[in-house]
């Protein structure tokens, strides 16, 4: 591959991404099914962009993003790191590309150590990966705290005395370390006021824009991806069934699953009424997903060939694809 060629090369290309947990019973723990939490995913995500994916809690979006990451095993596909195949790679064959992904948690506590100092958390990246030395680890800490919001003194302190907006901001600190082209945030504000994540939102956009960072961007919080997102992939039990460009989503969504989804967003003016689209029964099994169109047993529309057939993620207009049968 040539430097031209890798240098419009997109940060990260999913291809047919699987993730299938094996179900074991009795004695001799023997596999008597899978959960079939990632079920063909494929995604492209350029250089300062963000992509939203987005669905019910329980689709797969925490474990489609944590395979990207190899922090879980794929089952099969492919991942494409800079142009580069890391899906087999072994521990230190991975261990430079570790540094251009990082992960920014849901959870603002319980994915901070409470044993250790924010500075000791921050710069433990660093640390591990032999970066710098002592005082200039020190120094870069002191830099990252400052850069997103936090003041330098505040370094010696523990987890349990900040606020959660703080440690949020400690988190993504800690994702900045080692100057990563690739972000992943697993519902990084979904646990904090909805004042704090404006802020937080706003200092992931303003680090995007300095250091031309890649998001990964997973939430079930519509109104956060739209501000935070160029384009949006929606999931449904563990396949995308929907992927364009933000404004296409949001304003001429294709698939019955992503208008149900728009339609259950608040509308924050009382005088406004939308008419909500609800769907009827509940999310199947992954274990014993739907035959044909995972969506069909829920589907309005639904045809006797969406009961049997499942439609392939095709494109209908330009940069927009569908899987449904009617489009």
């Amino acid at each position: 591959m040539t430097a031209a060629t890798l240098a419009n090369a997109p940060v990260l290309e999913v291809d047919d991404l699987k993730k299938h947990f094996p179900v074991r019973k009795g004695l001799l723990r023997r596999t008597v099914g899978h959960v079939y939490a990632v079920d063909g995913v494929s995604f492209t995500i350029g250089v300062g962009e963000t992509l939203g994916l987005v669905g019910e809690s329980g689709c797969g979006k925490t474990t489609a993003g944590r395979a990207v990451l190899r922090l879980i095993e794929p089952t099969s596909g492919k991942i494409e790191v800079g142009g580069t195949d890391i899906t087999r790679l072994g521990k230190a064959e991975m261990r430079p590309y570790r540094r251009q992904m990082q992960i920014i948690f849901q959870d603002p506590f319980s994915s901070l150590n409470p044993r250790m100092t924010a500075g000791e958390i921050v710069g433990e990246p660093l640390l591990v990966h032999g970066v710098a030395s002592k005082r200039e680890r020190e120094e870069q800490v002191a830099a990252l705290f400052a850069r997103v919001g936090l003041r330098p003194a505040q370094m010696t302190n523990y987890p349990h005395q900040f606020s959660g907006g703080q440690r949020q901001r400690i988190g993504i600190a800690r994702a900045l370390a080692l100057g990563p082209k690739l972000i992943v945030g697993d519902e990084p504000v979904s646990a904090l006021d909805v004042s704090i994540q404006a802020q937080v939102i706003n200092l992931l956009q303003d680090l995007q824009r300095e250091r031309q960072l890649s998001y990964l961007f997973i939430s079930h919080n519509l109104a956060v991806v739209e501000h935070i997102s160029h384009q949006i992939a929606v999931m449904y039990l563990g396949r995308i069934v929907e992927h364009a460009d933000t404004r296409s989503i949001f304003t001429r969504p294709q698939h019955p699953y992503t208008e149900a989804l728009l339609s259950a967003v608040p509308v924050p003016d009382p005088s406004i009424r939308r008419q909500k689209r609800v769907l009827q029964g509940d999310v199947p099994s992954p274990v014993k997903p739907p035959p044909g169109c995972h969506f069909h047993t829920r589907c309005p529309y639904a045809v006797a060939r969406c009961k049997v057939e499942s439609p392939p993620l095709r494109e209908i207009a330009p940069g927009h694809r569908v899987s449904c049968h009617l489009r």
